[in-house]
């Protein structure tokens, strides 16, 4: 019982972290927060905010770390269905925060990189402006969830399947979104955006899944 305590500590520093930075984000854009609440049903958000993106931007920035936070959270909570692990080290769990984010931001650097080499810069950048946003609502999501799934009661295989499978959802709403949005630009690059998808939005995942399998 101890011992499961000492676990649930660094999740509620954790989930307080995070509740703080999605408030410090409402303080600062209570405006662009309230539209971005609404994304998942309005394009609203998308076509006004992703005029005026930045390669560094103080909102996103602050919602893509809660969605670090949630992730790591939400992906120690399945491996404990998945193994005999019930505790977890807070530089074990820093460890996997860290390889979360780096392993995000490399790959939108690389998204970066390759739309600009392929010369579909613009495209490339509102694709991963809409990409973001919609992870950046499911980090929103996540942080409820992972509070219910620690305190309120103790999460299954098949809560676990339901859940990734919502996040799933949401990102195929996502990629709809975009599609929809960008779909003559798409047409007019067809062959470099399908390039860029095998290269950067499965391979990547491939990886990890082989990875994480030949463990």
């Amino acid at each position: 019982m101890l011992r499961h305590l000492v676990s649930n500590e660094i999740f509620t520093v954790l989930l307080v972290i995070g509740l703080i930075i999605v408030a410090i984000a409402k303080l600062t854009a209570p405006k662009r927060f309230d539209d971005f609440i609404l994304v998942l049903g309005n394009d609203k958000y998308l076509k006004i905010y992703s005029r005026d993106q930045k390669f560094f931007d103080k909102f996103d920035a602050l919602l893509f770390t809660n969605l670090i936070i949630s992730v790591s959270v939400f992906c120690f909570i399945s491996y404990k269905q998945l193994t005999d692990t019930q505790t977890i080290s807070a530089n074990t769990m820093f460890k996997l925060t860290f390889s979360i984010g780096v392993f995000i931001l490399i790959k939108v650097l690389l998204e970066r990189l390759i739309g600009s080499l392929l010369e579909i810069d613009k495209l490339i950048d509102q694709y991963i402006f809409q990409k973001i946003s919609f992870k950046n609502y499911l980090g929103l999501l996540l942080l409820p969830i992972n509070a219910l799934l620690l305190y309120t009661f103790t999460p299954t295989l098949t809560v676990i399947y339901v859940i990734v499978s919502i996040m799933l959802i949401v990102n195929i709403i996502g990629l709809i979104s975009s599609f929809k949005t960008h779909q003559s630009l798409i047409k007019n690059n067809l062959f470099y955006f399908i390039l860029y998808l095998c290269a950067l939005e499965i391979a990547p995942y491939i990886i990890l899944y082989k990875v994480f399998i030949s463990n």
